[in-house]
This record gives structure tokens, sequence and C-alpha cells, in this order.
């Protein structure tokens, strides 16, 4: 490949537990690398002290790999893109501060990524890339949005968790169920097994496209609470049961709005982006629904789907076709806008 004609981007991820390289090379994704961060399963949820100090040890070899299993060298690169927001600010400050010496170093420039936009873009990186324009469904443990996606560069948000991100819904029953850290997906696997129609938990009514999740919390707080008063093993006999039927409440919740979002504005091209987005029971039903109402699907690989640095890469070259460059002076935010 001849790299001198071709547009060469570094994405650096480091906004939450995981530190990822990436590199793009003229749209394609040529490396992703991820280093996961295992001390945090002892504390039940990530210590940001603990994810900085590991960002910190991590992130000179990954970008090492990165750039070796691109086959790319420091000098080719033409911009390096990195998560400024939001994110834990001790984590994002070491990925941001990385970035920086990096393009200071090689005399090129940085480019500032928000990271639940990569997320979105993350649905560019395989083929078939959907056409424009394009609704996506963002879910994470700290997110959850409707996005209606004109452009890679020109997104509108058109719906968004009042409270509490679906994420965290499944984490935090997972953490009353006794499951250990991270509880979101041993929940998806032990729905598998259950039935989701065996307990019931109330949807929230919320007006337009926004999203609640604290009630269905709460509502799964006092049943167990009741239940195990009546019966102190009641979850350990009911487990898959009870997992299958909080998955069901969250993804109907999800796609019934997904599918008011279709309805209002016409659109049927639809994706879905973040770290729920890997749920087999979301994506099974979206499946079903798309085929009900004619809806043209896109659910990026599992890679994809949790932090990566694949979409910042992806966004950062987007962003340098138009020439969308950041300075040196700009900070981390732990709180990003769009």
């Amino acid at each position: 490949m001849n790299l001198r004609s071709s547009v060469c981007i570094l994405g650096i991820e480091s906004s939450c537990d995981e530190t990822s390289a990436s590199v793009c090379i003229d749209g394609k994704i040529y490396s992703n690398v991820i280093a996961t961060q295992q001390i945090h399963t002892d504390f039940g949820g990530v210590v940001p002290e603990l994810a900085s100090r590991a960002h910190m040890q991590n992130i000179v070899p990954v970008v090492d790999k990165a750039l070796k299993d691109a086959n790319v060298q420091p000098a080719d690169l033409h911009a390096i893109a990195f998560t400024q927001a939001p994110g834990l600010i001790g984590a994002l400050l070491v990925g941001s501060s990385f970035a920086k010496s990096m393009s200071i170093a090689l005399d090129i420039p940085i480019i500032a990524v928000q990271h639940m936009q990569a997320h979105v873009l993350s649905n560019l990186i395989e083929p078939p890339v959907p056409a424009f324009p394009f609704l996506c469904l963002t879910i994470s443990g700290g997110h959850t949005q409707i996005v209606l996606c004109h452009s890679p560069l020109h997104m509108e948000i058109l719906g968004e968790t009042i409270d509490d991100a679906a994420g965290e819904a499944f984490d935090k029953t997972a953490k009353m169920l006794g499951l250990p850290y991270p509880g979101g997906p041993l929940i998806d696997k032990l729905a598998a097994e259950g039935n989701p129609k065996k307990f019931v938990f109330p949807e929230p009514q919320i007006e337009g496209l926004n999203f609640s999740f604290s009630g269905v919390k709460t509502s799964v707080l006092y049943f167990l609470q009741r239940m195990k008063k009546e019966d102190e093993s009641f979850v350990e006999k009911n487990l898959s049961d009870i997992c299958a039927s909080v998955q069901f409440c969250i993804v109907s919740i999800l796609l019934k709005k997904l599918k008011k979002a279709t309805l209002q504005t016409g659109i049927k091209r639809i994706c879905i982006a973040g770290g729920v987005s890997a749920n087999k029971g979301l994506r099974s039903s979206l499946n079903n629904m798309a085929a009900e109402n004619n809806w043209d699907i896109h659910i990026p690989s599992f890679e994809y789907c949790t932090d990566n640095a694949a979409m910042i890469a992806i966004t950062g070259y987007y962003k340098f076709m138009e020439n969308k460059f950041t300075e040196l002076n700009i900070s981390p935010s732990a709180r990003g806008t769009w």
C-alpha cells in the first residue's frame, strides 16, 4: 500500500476501562487492539483511579501493537484521533495527553472525538454500510439515545434517557441478583435459559422518544424484596426466569421507542450501537421487529459494540476529510455535549 497517497489515522480510546488503539486507512480499519482491565471485578464496578493507572501501563504497548498489526510506521500517520468526552476524567486524560504528545513529536494534527458519536459511526466500519439518513439506537452503561444520522458528521438526538441508562438497569439488576461484575452480559446469558413471560415488570410511560429506566430498577428491587420474604431461596430457584423477564422488559422499552421513531420520521434504516447492542436478546428481538416492519437493519460485530478505538479512528477519518482538527489546548470532559 502506498501510504503517501492515503489518509492514515491513529485512533485512541481510553474513556473507561478499556485501553484501545486502531489504525484507519482511507476509511478502512486495519487494526483494533483492546486491553481490558480485570482488576475492577474485585470491586463490583470500575474504580476510576485504578482505571487511570492501568491506562498508563497499557497505552504504549497497545498503540505499538496497533501500528504493527496495520504495518504502519508512526511517520505514516496523518493525524491522531482520541476520545475527548464523555468518560472518566482521569482515564480521558491519559489518552488525550498521549495523543497530544505524539502529535507534537510527529508534527501532525489531533482530532477530538465525542465518544457517543463514535459509537454511532461504528456502523460504518463493516460492509454493507447503511445509507444515510438512518436511525441509530445507542445503548450503553451511561447513555440511551435515539439518533438521527444525516451524514457522518451531522447527527441529531431525537430522544434520550431522562434518568438511568439501559446498561445501568442491567448492571444494577445483576448486582441485586448477586451476580459478579460486569453483570449485564451474565443476565443476557442466563436469560437465554429462562421464560421471559414468567414475571412482569411495569414499563414507564414517558412522552415522546425519551427513555426512563429508574422505575424498572425500583420495581425489580421491590419485587425481589417481596419474594425473598416469602422464600429466601427465591432468586436461586428462579434466576434464569428473573433474568429473562427483566431483559424482556428493558428490550421492550427500547424497541417500542425505536418503532415510534420510525413512524415519526418515516426512516426504516435502523442501526444499533454501544455496549448493550452486544446483547443477544436485543439483537434477536430487533431482527424479529425488522422482519415485521420491513426495516433495513445494520448490527455491528461484537468487537465494535463495546468501547474500542476503531470507532474513534473512523470518526477521526471523516473529521480529517472535512479539516475538523483540534487545538492542543483542548481539555477532556467527563460530560461531553454534541
